[in-house]
């Protein structure tokens, strides 16, 4: 596993992160043994960037973390916590949260349940639009000089949120979704993050499965993100699938599977952009380790371009509803 520092500022993590959101239940049921098992699995393969948030499955998921480390070198693992968004007994949204006191009680409970005495990356969750980001980046401030905190980190904001945030405290990252068809930071969030020394952080590298080439259409079941996601609904996912059958191809080409592939290219973007994978099943986390090993040239990035061109994606990334909430996407 190599190793690759995060930002100028941020930590040495793994080339390799796993982001943990799926196995709290957001893609629908995920088995706790086998979630159990994915942790171990990519802990053995040196990966150490394990990406979560306090609020996927309410907690569930900073609890899963604890058991799975438990005996484990905690000072081996860089722990990503996010915070600030806000649910109901019914697992609804109900907004964010970026208040000085709040940002102490979130980090409070986290660490409890991580069962930790520090969080290595602190971010919150998105942009709070009613408490400036200097506030909310100044308290988590305090927690680094206090020693709950090594590092802070952002989540889904754009350029403007970013440089007033550094303005106040050195950020390691930015955690972003970047993928073939998720290409929006490259315009001016990449630049902003490259000229700040900030590094990436990049969920969503197979379109949560919808490039994976393992996705089939009508997949998606009741409770599950995807079901109400644009780019899998009708008469966007078959022109989306498409993309990937182009993408099959190249991979054929390269003794590589599609998901191997796709994470490969968001690797080969930079040294500072680093793929966190959402393998629930230690199947699907081989495979995407497997990534490691495929070098793509010159040639084999211009025909990763020709099967999926920048924005040939049906569909928006998150529903209407979500979208006017993201700072990044103003």
């Amino acid at each position: 596993m190599q190793m690759v520092s995060l930002g100028k500022s941020g930590p040495d993590v793994s080339a390799i992160g796993l982001g943990c959101m799926a196995m709290s239940g957001m893609y629908g049921p995920a088995d706790r043994a086998e979630s159990m098992a994915t942790i171990h699995a990519a802990l053995d393969a040196a990966v150490t960037l394990l990406d979560t948030g306090d609020f996927y499955g309410m907690g569930h998921n900073e609890m899963l973390i604890r058991e799975a480390l438990a005996g484990r070198d905690r000072d081996q693992v860089q722990l990503s916590v996010k915070f600030g968004a806000l649910r109901d007994a019914a697992g609804g949204w109900s907004g964010y949260d970026g208040r000085p006191k709040a940002v102490r009680n979130f980090l409070a409970y986290s660490l409890q349940r991580l069962g930790v005495d520090y969080i290595d990356i602190y971010r919150p969750s998105r942009l709070d639009p009613d408490v400036p980001i200097e506030e909310t980046i100044g308290a988590i401030a305090d927690m680094v000089k206090a020693g709950y905190v090594r590092h802070i980190g952002l989540s889904e904001v754009g350029a403007e949120t970013i440089r007033r945030a550094a303005a106040v405290h050195p950020i390691s990252d930015l955690q972003i979704e970047y993928s073939l068809i998720s290409r929006g930071i490259e315009d001016q969030i990449l630049p902003t993050c490259r000229e700040l020394g900030i590094g990436i952080t990049a969920y969503g590298v197979l379109s949560r499965g919808l490039i994976s080439g393992h996705w089939q259409k009508d997949a998606a079941k009741t409770g599950d993100f995807r079901a109400m996601s644009p780019r899998f609904q009708e008469g966007n996912v078959d022109q989306n699938l498409a993309l990937v059958e182009a993408l099959r191809r190249v991979a054929a080409g390269k003794d590589a599977t599609v998901a191997q592939i796709a994470i490969a290219w968001v690797a080969a973007r930079g040294r500072d952009i680093v793929p966190l994978v959402g393998a629930r099943r230690r199947d699907r986390l081989s495979e995407a380790l497997g990534s490691q090993a495929v070098q793509l040239n010159a040639d084999d990035l211009a025909a990763i371009e020709h099967a999926i061109p920048k924005d040939a994606a049906a569909g928006a990334r998150y529903p209407e509803t979500q979208l006017v909430h993201m700072d990044s996407e103003r």
